[in-house]
């Protein structure tokens, strides 16, 4: 994930599409029953975030989230051959196949989550033979790591399983705060900053950012390794510019 050379902390403003029956969709708190529909095109949202300046995607199958396998590949697939920027996907990857499928489609990254805590086997297979192409999503509730669409809350907390996907070899996390997703309130700093000091490894915000200022305070983050904040519901509503938030993050 190359970033432009910046003086002082830089963070990289990721948009996101959230697919749900190949629709452009946001939900609150992961909640199916809590849907918006934005856009019946995906592909035309993903030209219309790179015009805007985004520099990486941020897709999510919701259903392959929900129901443990791929369930949006035309959407996929037209989001990655309508624009020139690298994408990353999470939902429904538990595999090795699933991942070779979705890379096979052109996506630059794929996300697994579910698998890191039940099928760890896959996750380091993967790691295996396609490196830094994988990224581990952790998402928490309470700060406990939450699978398979959210609809499952483990034992394990998000900075435990942070420090094993390092020893393991994962080199990028996205973390999600599930009470904050959705609702514009902010993301959870403070559960971001204690997963970020407990690895060397990069890692990416996601949930809540929803103003300039979360930008800003996620800057403050950069130099434990905070390298990203990834945004949705703020720039569907409108809340959030796209460019002043890129604007924001790239600013000394």
């Amino acid at each position: 994930m190359n970033r432009a050379t910046t003086k002082g902390p830089y963070v990289i403003v990721i948009p996101a599409i959230d697919l749900a029956d190949g629709k452009c969709v946001r939900l609150r708190q992961g909640d199916m029953d809590q849907q918006t529909v934005y856009s019946d095109s995906p592909a035309d949202m993903a030209r219309h975030w790179e015009q805007q300046g985004a520099e990486i995607l941020h897709v999510v199958d919701l259903d392959g989230a929900m129901g443990g396998q791929s369930a949006n590949l035309p959407s996929i697939e037209a989001i990655v051959n309508a624009i020139s920027i690298p994408v990353e996907l999470g939902g429904g990857l538990r595999t090795v196949e699933d991942v070779r499928r979705v890379l096979g489609l052109g996506v630059n990254w794929v996300i697994m989550g579910t698998s890191a805590l039940r099928q760890p086997e896959q996750l380091k297979a993967a790691l295996a033979e396609f490196a830094d192409r994988i990224i581990v999503g952790i998402d928490a509730r309470d700060g406990k790591v939450a699978v398979s669409g959210w609809t499952e809350t483990s034992d394990i907390s998000a900075v435990d399983l942070a420090r094993e996907m390092e020893a393991i070899g994962v080199q990028r996390l996205i973390c999600t705060d599930i009470a904050t997703d959705g609702m514009m309130v902010g993301p959870n700093i403070e559960s971001l900053r204690s997963i970020a000091e407990a690895v060397s490894i990069e890692v990416i915000a996601s949930g809540g950012v929803s103003r300039l200022a979360d930008i800003v305070a996620l800057k403050a983050l950069e130099p434990l390794g905070v390298i990203g904040a990834i945004t949705g519901k703020a720039l569907y509503e409108g809340t959030l510019d796209l460019r002043e938030a890129i604007q924001a993050g790239q600013s000394a």
